[in-house]
């Protein structure tokens, strides 16, 4: 395992980071929860019948010992989580509703962590990333400051890491929106040891073209400052002026940024999209993610085609991601 994962297992041995996983049938849930449990790492709350759960579990030989498992219609605080769910839907479900919604194993999970009884959640194993997201957008919401949520790569090969963002979430980003990826994204690249070093990407650099779209990076960029003057950014940056130190110095030879940014931030979600997807199959590079950022508490979206290996990691970057929240 990289030096990406080594690190944010030191930071969590021994933590008891509680991270529920609805999707409690799924044999990767399953294995993957058993390794988080049993190296210490995190305390996985699994959703779903418990004699189902062990069932399975008993049939693909895999302990569950340090695991909690949950069974939403017979769990004793059910009526707890209806009543602060129709709280804060304000209005939107009544009671009766909040109690069918509740049995969705997302929804529940979701609740738990609102209500202190878990620090974060990870699904999409056999969920859409809608089914995953929704619960999240409506219950636990976006922190105070931030509109929105983002979602963001880890990208490594090797002792290489940088950050490339939006490349999952927002598909048109407005100057105000990229200010805020960008800011949220530093907050991730610090997660992994990081000292962020920020670059608003666009097809020009400081000025060489002008039009709408550039003009939407340069305002996002004067936002960015304003907001965090103590963070190292600057653009907007064609990607070499933001990555080659040689064309940085001819390009950009006044920024704060020569050619050592780590932190990319694309102008929109086919860029960034396309980008970490280039880097990946044609640089090598491991995309680890998407990991999404600006909630008030760590939930994050598996693909259905993951891996156990998959589910593990983003266990692990869920509960570091918890850890910095609080």
């Amino acid at each position: 395992m990289s030096d990406l994962f080594t690190g944010l297992k030191n930071k969590l041995f021994g933590q008891k980071v509680k991270i529920v996983f609805p999707e409690g049938l799924d044999e990767r849930i399953l294995g993957a929860a058993s390794r988080l449990a049993k190296e210490e790492l995190v305390v996985p709350i699994i959703i779903g019948s418990e004699q189902e759960i062990q069932q399975k579990a008993a049939q693909l030989q895999v302990g569950l010992e340090g695991v909690e498992i949950v069974d939403p219609a017979n769990d004793s605080r059910l009526n707890e989580l209806v009543q602060a769910f129709v709280e804060r839907r304000k209005g939107k479900a009544t009671e009766k509703e909040a109690q069918s919604i509740l049995m969705d194993e997302n929804y529940f999970g979701t609740m738990l962590v609102y209500q202190g009884y878990a620090q974060g959640l990870v699904s999409g194993a056999a969920h859409s990333t809608a089914d995953t997201v929704r619960p999240a957008l409506q219950i636990i919401k976006t922190k105070q400051g931030v509109k929105k949520t983002s979602g963001v790569f880890i990208m490594v090969r090797g002792e290489e890491k940088y950050v490339f963002a939006d490349c999952a979430i927002n598909i048109a980003p407005d100057s105000n929106d990229l200010a805020e990826i960008a800011i949220e994204s530093a907050k991730t690249a610090e997660m992994f040891d990081m000292d962020p070093r920020v670059a608003m990407l666009s097809f020009s650099t400081k000025g060489s073209a002008k039009s709408p779209e550039t003009e939407k990076v340069e305002g996002a960029l004067q936002i960015a400052k304003e907001r965090a003057p103590e963070l190292t950014i600057d653009g907007e940056f064609q990607f070499d002026a933001a990555f080659v130190p040689s064309v940085a110095k001819k390009k950009a030879p006044d920024s704060i940024i020569q050619g050592d940014a780590n932190v990319f931030i694309f102008p929109s979600l086919e860029a960034g999209n396309i980008g970490y997807k280039i880097a990946q199959r044609l640089g090598n590079f491991e995309a680890v993610g998407p990991i999404l950022q600006g909630l008030n508490a760590p939930v994050n979206d598996l693909s259905r085609g993951c891996s156990e290996e998959d589910v593990y990691k983003l266990g692990l970057i869920t509960a570091a991601q918890s850890l910095n929240n609080g």
